[in-house]
């Protein structure tokens, strides 16, 4: 990775954040718990894949017709994200088998 696609990795991000901010503040709070939670729990894809962006293009939907946002998740964020991240590998998932390689 050189510097270029780093710099053009941060503009990526930066865009990415002024999405949220956008968003009304009931999906700001729900989008910010489920970042937290998924940096927490690590699907293995987060960084290169589309999660985080495909989850703003949602809530911008959503927002746009006029819903709130736990009418679009319902009222368990966590749930909502393991539904999101079910056929994703985690981290914790590679962790906890290397444990059981080690027993």
């Amino acid at each position: 990775m050189g510097i270029q696609d780093i710099i053009e990795g941060k503009k990526q991000w930066r865009a990415h954040l002024a999405r949220v901010k956008a968003l009304p503040p009931d999906y700001q709070i729900v989008y910010k718990e489920s970042q937290k939670y998924f940096f927490k729990v690590g699907p293995v894809d987060l960084v290169e894949g589309t999660l985080l962006s495909g989850i703003v293009d949602f809530f911008e939907e959503g927002a746009a017709s006029g819903k709130g946002v736990l009418e679009l998740i319902g009222d368990d964020v966590a749930a909502f994200c393991d539904d999101l991240i079910k056929d994703s590998r985690t981290y914790a998932e590679i962790y906890q088998e290397a444990e059981s390689r080690r027993s």
